[in-house]
């Protein structure tokens, strides 16, 4: 049986392309690798991707002939989890919090592992997490 191995690549969407790019440089320190000026903003997160699509030009089909990505998006806010160990939930609490970035909620599971949710430029919910909340290490 053949088994799926990992996430490759994760995307969210914004209308605001300047705002979010801002946002995932400057404060969550991600490269970004690649900016379309009016459909997207792609970001080395990790050994994955982190895709921000404007979700009214990617309901449009690519004028891309050799890269022929189907329409595809979503409306609505989505939600990203990214992995941190205790500390660096600690450290990117302070980052974020120095940066006047709202901490809407900070709490320890029942099972183990603490996260922090907060918001991007967006709207989107973003969260640190420990992995063990999901029993991984």
């Amino acid at each position: 049986m053949m088994n799926v191995t990992g996430i490759l690549e994760t995307v969210l969407y914004a209308t605001d392309l300047d705002a979010v790019e801002q946002f995932y440089e400057e404060i969550l320190g991600l490269e970004k690798l690649y900016r379309d000026p009016k459909r997207q903003v792609f970001f080395r997160c990790g050994n994955a991707m982190l895709l921000i699509f404007n979700p009214e030009e990617t309901v449009k089909k690519s004028e891309n002939a050799p890269l022929p990505v189907p329409a595809h998006g979503a409306l609505g806010n989505g939600h990203v989890c990214f992995r941190a160990s205790a500390v660096e939930i600690e450290q990117w609490y302070n980052r974020l919090s120095a940066h006047g970035i709202e901490i809407e909620s900070d709490f320890e599971w029942p099972n183990g592992g603490r996260s922090i949710y907060f918001r991007d430029p967006a709207g989107n919910s973003l969260e640190f997490a420990e992995p063990r909340i999901w029993g991984l290490e």
